[in-house]
């Protein structure tokens, strides 16, 4: 028996806008997936994430749930420069910061949401 893959769906009102967001972020080329209305984006440790919009006859509404997506960078030699870069990167790529950079055992962390609204954890690892 094969191994199963790992994706994230996220539905998407803009699927194009926001996998350009996604890609900014991870430094990974959209790619148009199987219609107008679907891209992919490809996520540095394998996988991808998979961004559509819902069929009518399914709408998918906004909700602000407990799952986020969490993107993780190296701290470097200091972890705070690093994350404050991040964050500055992501708000010119249209995402907003819900909750600012702070330390924890574990690196540095910061909450924003996408353009869509959708929670995003930003975490630089110690």
């Amino acid at each position: 028996m094969d191994a199963p893959s790992c994706r994230w769906v996220l539905a998407a009102d803009d699927p194009a806008g926001l996998a350009a967001f996604y890609g900014a972020l991870l430094h990974q080329p959209p790619v148009a997936g199987q219609g107008p209305s679907h891209w992919l984006v490809g996520l540095p440790a394998g996988g991808r994430l998979e961004i559509y919009a819902p069929a009518r006859s399914r709408p998918r509404p906004r909700q602000e749930g407990r799952l986020a997506l969490a993107l993780q960078r190296p701290a470097g030699p200091d972890g705070g420069t690093t994350l404050a870069a991040w964050i500055a990167e992501a708000e010119a790529a249209g995402a907003r910061l819900l909750e600012g950079p702070r330390q924890e055992p574990f690196g540095w962390e910061a909450w924003l949401a996408d353009p869509e609204g959708n929670r995003l954890l930003l975490l630089v690892a110690a």
